[in-house]
C-alpha cells in the first residue's frame, strides 16, 4: 500500500468517528519510520536476550498537550504484537510534568528498537497540539476558528493536522486535491481574480473554493465575482475592520500572514470568521518526554 493510493481512496482521509488517519495509514507510516531508523537491524539490541521481557514507563517532563498515541502504539505495534500499552492520559489532554502517560510491556528488545522512533511521533505531535491549544485559547470567547495550513513537515502532514484538531483547532484543507486556494500567483497565472474564479467553478463543480486577496480594492472584486471565501493577506487590524464592514457577511474573511500569539486577539477582534496559522505546523518544538525501563 502507498501513501498516495491510501488518501486518493478517500477526499477526507480521517476517520470520522474518532478523528484520526485510518489505522492502515498509521501501520504504513510507522513501518516506513522503523525503515529508517531500524534498516537491517537494531544491532545494540541484539545485545539483549531475545526471551527476556521487560516494563517501562513514559512520562513528561513539562507541561503539554498529549497528542500521537496512535502512530506510538503502531510503533510497538509492528515490531512486536506482544507488547501491552496501558495509557494513563488520552490524545488532547492536559499533561503536566512528572506525570506518567503509559506503562508498556513486553519483550525488551522491541521496547528499546521501537522508543526513539515511538517518541519522535508522540513528541512532535504534541508539540504541535500545545502550540494550536495556546492559538485557541489566546481568541477563547470570540466567535472565530483558529485553522492549520499546508505548512507541515513533509511526511507528517496528516499526522500534523491530526495534532492540530488535538488542540482545539481546525484543519484548513488537507492537500491539493480537496480544496481550491487561489493564491497570488494562481491570478497572476489566470489573468485576473474574475477568470480565475470563473475557471474554478464549471471544472470543480461542488469543491470549496478559497481566493487570496491583497487590497481592500481586490476585496471588492473578489466579492463581485461571486468569492465564497476570501484569504485576506497580510492586512493590518484596521484594513480587518474595514473589510469585514465591506463585505457585510457576503462571503467568509480568513485573516493570514504573520499572526502569532501576541497579535491573534486583536485579528479574531476584526470580526474575520478564520484566522490561519502557519506556525502551528511549521515552527514545531517537541514536547519533553521520557521513557525509563524500570
Amino acid at each position: 500500500m502507498s501513501y498516495a493510493s491510501t488518501v486518493s481512496q478517500s477526499q477526507n482521509p480521517f476517520d470520522p468517528i474518532r478523528d484520526r488517519p485510518d489505522p492502515a495509514l498509521i501501520e504504513f507510516q510507522a513501518r516506513a519510520a522503523l525503515a529508517e531508523d531500524v534498516g537491517e537491524g537494531d544491532l545494540t539490541a541484539s545485545l539483549l536476550p531475545a526471551d527476556r521481557l521487560a516494563r517501562a514507563e513514559l512520562i513528561t517532563r513539562e507541561s503539554a498537550v498529549l497528542c500521537g498515541a496512535p502512530w506510538f502504539e503502531a510503533i510497538f505495534r509492528v515490531l512486536d504484537p506482544e507488547i501491552r500499552i496501558q495509557w494513563d492520559a488520552d490524545d488532547g489532554e492536559p499533561i503536566t510534568p512528572g506525570q506518567r502517560l503509559c506503562v508498556l510491556d513486553g519483550p525488551v528488545r522491541a521496547l528499546l528498537t521501537g522508543e526513539r522512533t515511538a517518541m519522535n511521533y508522540l513528541q512532535t505531535l504534541s508539540g504541535t497540539a500545545t502550540l494550536t491549544r495556546r492559538y485557541v485559547e489566546a481568541v477563547a470567547g470570540l466567535p472565530v476558528r483558529v485553522l492549520d495550513t499546508r505548512k507541515t513537515l513533509p511526511g507528517l502532514r496528516l499526522q500534523q493536522k491530526y495534532a492540530v484538531r488535538c488542540g482545539g483547532g481546525h484543519n484548513h484543507r488537507i492537500g491539493l486535491f480537496d480544496a481550491i486556494l487561489i493564491k497570488e500567483n494562481h491570478i497572476l497565472a489566470a489573468g485576473s481574480i474574475q477568470a480565475a474564479l470563473e475557471a474554478a467553478r464549471p471544472l470543480h463543480p461542488g469543491v470549496p473554493v478559497e481566493i487570496e486577496v491583497e487590497s481592500l480594492d481586490e476585496l471588492e472584486i473578489a466579492l463581485d465575482a461571486g468569492a465564497p471565501v476570501v484569504l485576506l493577506d497580510n492586512f493590518a487590524p484596521d484594513a480587518l475592520r474595514r473589510a469585514v464592514a465591506v463585505t457585510a457577511g457576503r462571503a467568509q474573511l480568513e485573516a493570514s500572514g504573520g499572526i502569532d500569539l501576541e497579535t491573534i486577539r486583536a485579528v479574531a477582534e476584526t470580526g474575520v470568521d478564520r484566522i490561519s496559522v502557519g506556525a502551528l505546523t511549521k515552527d514545531v518544538r517537541a514536547v519533553d518526554l521520557s521513557m525509563r525501563v524500570l
